[in-house]
């Protein structure tokens, strides 16, 4: 909640000083999202509860966010489609989401052919830094920041094997040389 109240503000400072004839400005910003999901349905109240906050204590705010949802689908493809529509059809200027960093690889490209800023709050992969988009911004700790949490409680626990379950994929290797050197720190 706390990171959409920030992107809610720092986008309603940015247009407050272009409105519209009337005063009053919209503005459309973007979520990438699997609808139907309880994850989705968590995050789209903390989002509009965001908005009622920020507007009912800043009432000489103008600006407006008019948030538009796409439906990734709980796919690669789905959340690529979903960031094209609302970038063409919706005109949004600024996307929140995807959910996975598999998701956010794609919409990276996106963002940055049609020079929108997409802000992840889940992304996690480090491979994800090496892109060095200006429109990406995660706004989460990388896999790698939790390493030393699980040589912790690896070393609580007294373990001397473990065994890591991870995504088979480039994104869910991510971890695993950061992974594997602290554990050998703790001959583990």
């Amino acid at each position: 909640m706390k990171l959409f109240f920030f992107f809610l503000l720092f986008f309603s400072l940015y247009v407050e000083f272009s409105r519209g004839q009337n005063g009053r400005t919209e503005v459309n910003v973007g979520v990438v999202t699997d609808v139907g999901t309880s994850y989705s349905d968590v995050a789209m109240l903390c989002i509009n509860m965001s908005l009622a906050d920020f507007y009912s204590s800043r009432p000489q705010f103008q600006t407006r966010l008019v948030v538009n949802i796409g439906d990734s689908r709980n796919d690669v493809l789905g959340a690529a489609a979903a960031a094209l529509e609302l970038i063409k059809i919706k005109k949004v200027k600024a996307i929140l989401g995807p959910w996975t960093s598999m998701q956010a690889h794609f919409l990276i490209e996106i963002g940055q052919k049609s020079q929108v800023p997409i802000v992840s709050y889940s992304a996690t992969s480090p491979f994800l830094t090496s892109l060095r988009s200006p429109y990406f911004f995660r706004a989460t700790y990388e896999d790698s920041s939790q390493v030393n949490a699980i040589k912790a409680i690896i070393k609580l626990f007294g373990w001397r094997e473990v065994v890591p379950v991870y995504i088979d994929n480039t994104f869910g290797e991510g971890i695993m040389p950061r992974l594997t050197d602290a554990l050998q720190e703790i001959n583990v």
